[in-house]
Formats: C-alpha cells, structure tokens, sequence
C-alpha cells in the first residue's frame, strides 16, 4: 500500500534553530532517504517553497478567485511529502515518527488510493 507522509513544520521555529540543530536535521533527513531507497519503500516526494509564495484557488458560483498563502489559518504548514510504499501502515507511520519534523511539528500518514479509489 501506498502512503503518503506530509511533513509539517513552523517556519518561525526553523528560524530560531541554529545552523548545526538545522545541519543535524539535514543528516537525518539523508539517512532516511537513503535507508527508504534501499529498501525500494521511496516512492517520491518533494519540498515545498515557503507557504507565502502559496495561492488558495476557489469557485463559487462560477466566479475563480485566487488569494494569497495557504488555506489553513495555522502556524504550522505543510512543507513537503514523501510517497512511500509499505507492507503496513504501521511501518509508515514508524518511518514518520522518525521524520525529524515529527520532532519539532507534526507529520500525517494518509493511505493512497488506487485510481479506481475503491480500497476505502
């Protein structure tokens, strides 16, 4: 099954660590990387720019509107994902808990739906 791990994270609290807390995150985000593409349990995943670069896209009625930053009113916003594909949820949330931004924010493990959806 496929999940997907969003990773979340404050800004202002990225800001306030000091370059070896921030290096030392870096590393652990490597060793898992590595860890997950040698296991083949990396499917993907990108980071994301700053959320003030973010637009929110609605319709109404017909009528599009785009406004500036991300839809949620929280500190904490979504600042990337990766796609693994594991045997358990649980092993997916293992590989989130060790996330470094699960640490400091939050991480969400949502499962992946097929195209067809039908697993839910």
């Amino acid at each position: 099954m496929k999940y997907m791990l969003m990773i979340y994270n404050n800004p202002a609290t990225m800001q306030e660590m000091t370059d070896q807390e921030r290096n030392g995150i870096l590393t652990q985000v490597d060793m898992i990387m590595k860890e997950l593409t040698e296991s083949g349990e990396l499917v993907g995943g990108e980071a994301l720019a700053d959320p003030s670069t973010a637009k929110t896209v609605r319709v109404r009625g017909g009528v599009e509107t785009a406004t500036d930053g991300p839809f949620a009113e929280a500190k904490e916003q979504l600042a990337g994902y990766l796609t693994v594909e594991c045997e358990t949820e649980a092993r997916a949330i293992e590989i989130a808990a060790r996330w470094p931004d699960a640490q400091y924010c939050a991480m969400e493990v949502r499962a992946v739906l097929d195209t067809a959806g039908m697993e839910m």
